[in-house]
């Protein structure tokens, strides 16, 4: 570059020689200020700096002054920091030599204009002064940074005044696009590409297209454009014909916009309208797409929509024949009928005997068990079944169905198969506060009263004495066939061994035994498993006026037993105040005797002395 500078002024050195300095005298006859007026940019052009800045060529104050004027008016200001236009002018293997209409050319790396490849001599460019003399006094000029300058002031401009800008899509990124417009990475939502959803966001990387710029963050630098406001106001036109032109029960082609799990959305061109998913099918579906798919074209019927029209509903399964109406009309009560289990509640199950016609089984119509469980246990979604027309309602669309009448009513002859007395073995399924319920077979359950579980132990619930699907040998108590009840009974298996216990363990009898515990209002004792007899607290008293403590083995006598309540109630003083009373008895037989003798009061006072001195331990 210093060389073709050189060059340049060799050359300009050799035009000033071939003609008169500016100067000096002319050899024309028209002044040189005429000359300069006529031509500046010519004489600012040929004017040589070099001979004016070594002195070679003196310059009067006066054509100084007139020279300076000439430079203000038709050079550029490089101090301003401005975006100006310059022209191409030379292209090297790494640079563009562009001119401003500055004192010298300024130079930009040719790697600013790699969007640019067509780049050629005569070009205008938008260029910044970068750097106003580098190290060899060259200018130095960006285009990059003019064009983000010149970028932004059109960015700004096209949203203040809602323009229409071209941009050209870049790539995806997280929610949207990146969009290239005047050079500057703006952010299209992926919501703002078009009015319907984007299902391939790749189809639009590499495309041009128009834009509005909707948003501008100035502290960020961040742009937001939309191509959808575009077309918005064009289709709102659209919404609005084809809005005022609808009404109910009216059918319209459209296409299946959005699919979602409770419906979907139509576009009838250019308004959507939903068909909820119940609307879609006679049959139950678990899922839209099971019927419809993206894209699809298809008939709808308007069912109903709003004041404003804003919202429309839309119907598909309403342009065919409602199934109940194309029901077989000799189907009757009785009848049976094989459909698909579609739906599972905790109070039964639906079962579609034909399409969009469906049919409650009731959980207490597919088991003759009067122990009624979850509708679970019995069927599953998908299966297959075989039930009984209960009742048919065609009016209002109803029917419910029965299994257990497929088989025999197991109650039917209860009588003969679980006579009262008779025993059997059954299975434990259910527990309540009073009692367990056992299952005798499929359909027949009974209950056992907690009071019949056992002629011993106390049961406070039942869980304490057996578990669910334990078995169970019971007795049957009671039979109500028309109540359709059984009451049955564990402990009658057994003979009550209270019976036995009455006689081995009757009033008067005596028995050696522990103290086991010892309580508020006396002691417990217990004579075997079944026997835990009660002690008051005065009958615990020894013969030597001491009570007995827990641990101690003594002789009892049974005072009370209650075969009913099972209590019994023991005493050890009894014992001996009994032998008390012997010596009381025989000593008032010997006083008979004596008294037969002619003893005398004083010798019976000495025997009852004797008794009293004994009772109270003395020798």
């Amino acid at each position: 570059m210093a060389e073709e500078n050189k060059n340049k002024e060799v050359q300009e050195n050799t035009e000033n020689l071939e003609v008169q300095d500016v100067a000096g005298m002319s050899t024309d006859s028209q002044p040189e200020a005429e000359k300069q007026q006529e031509n500046p940019e010519k004489f600012l052009k040929e004017f040589n700096w070099h001979n004016y800045e070594e002195g070679i060529d003196p310059i009067d104050d006066e054509k100084l002054e007139e020279f300076e004027k000439l430079v203000e008016e038709n050079f550029v200001d490089t101090l301003d920091d401005e975006v100006v236009t310059g022209k191409v002018i030379n292209i090297t293997d790494r640079d563009a030599i562009i001119d401003i209409n500055a004192k010298s050319e300024g130079v930009i790396s040719l790697n600013e204009f790699r969007y640019n490849p067509d780049l050629k001599v005569g070009d205008d460019v938008e260029v910044l002064i970068d750097v106003r003399e580098d190290a060899t006094g060259q200018l130095i000029l960006s285009h990059r940074k003019a064009r983000v300058i010149k970028a932004w002031e059109r960015v700004n401009k096209a949203h203040d005044e809602s323009l229409v800008v071209n941009g050209f899509i870049k790539c995806r990124t997280k929610g949207g696009m990146i969009v290239d417009v005047f050079g500057i990475e703006a952010f299209l939502p992926g919501s703002q590409i078009d009015v319907k959803p984007i299902r391939d966001y790749d189809a639009y990387v590499g495309k041009n297209m128009e834009f509005k710029v909707v948003k501008i963050n100035h502290e960020f630098k961040n742009v937001v454009v939309s191509h959808k406001a575009l077309i918005e106001a064009d289709i709102e036109e659209q919404k609005k014909e084809i809005i005022g032109q609808l009404e109910k029960g009216q059918v319209l082609e459209g296409t299946v916009k959005n699919i979602t799990s409770y419906g979907v959305f139509v576009d009838l061109g250019g308004v959507d309208g939903l068909v909820h998913i119940t609307d879609l099918s006679w049959s139950r579906i678990n899922h839209p797409n099971e019927i419809v798919e993206l894209d699809q074209k298809l008939n709808v019927v308007i069912l109903d929509f709003d004041e404003s029209k804003t919202r429309i509903q839309l119907g598909l399964k309403q342009l065919s024949q409602h199934p109940w109406d194309a029901l077989d009309e000799n189907l009757k009560v009785g009848d049976k009928v094989k459909g698909k289990v579609v739906v599972i509640a905790d109070y039964g199950a639906f079962i579609e005997v034909a399409e969009g016609v469906e049919g409650l089984i009731h959980v207490s119509e597919m088991s003759w068990s009067t122990h009624l469980r979850s509708a679970q246990d019995f069927v599953n979604v998908g299966d297959e079944v075989e039930a009984q027309i209960l009742t048919l309602d065609r009016e209002d669309r109803k029917m419910s169905l029965g299994i257990k009448q497929l088989t025999p009513d197991p109650w039917t002859d209860i009588t003969s198969k679980y006579p009262v007395g008779s025993k059997h073995t059954g299975i434990v399924r259910n527990f309540t506060n009073f009692g367990v319920f056992v299952e005798l077979e499929e359909g027949i359950d009974g209950l056992i009263y907690i009071s019949d579980l056992s002629w011993t132990k106390k049961i406070k619930h039942p869980s304490e004495f057996c578990n669910v699907g334990d078995k169970l040998e019971v007795v049957v108590l009671e039979l109500d066939v028309e109540g359709r009840k059984l009451s049955l009974g564990h402990k009658q298996i057994e003979d009550n061994p209270w019976d036995k216990y009455e006689k081995d363990y009757g009033v008067g009898t005596k028995h050696t035994a522990k103290i086991d515990e010892i309580v508020d209002k006396g002691a417990t004792i217990d004579f075997n498993e079944d026997i835990t007899a009660f002690v008051p607290q005065r009958h615990l008293e020894k013969e030597d006026g001491s009570k007995l403590k827990k641990g101690e083995e003594a002789e009892f006598q049974i005072i009370e037993f209650n075969k009913e309540f099972k209590r019994v109630v023991a005493s050890h003083a009894a014992i001996h105040k009994e032998e008390e009373q012997k010596i009381v008895k025989q000593a008032a037989k010997k006083a008979a005797a004596q008294n037969a003798d002619k003893t005398t009061i004083g010798d019976v006072n000495a025997d009852l002395q004797a008794l009293k001195d004994k009772m109270e331990g003395k020798e």
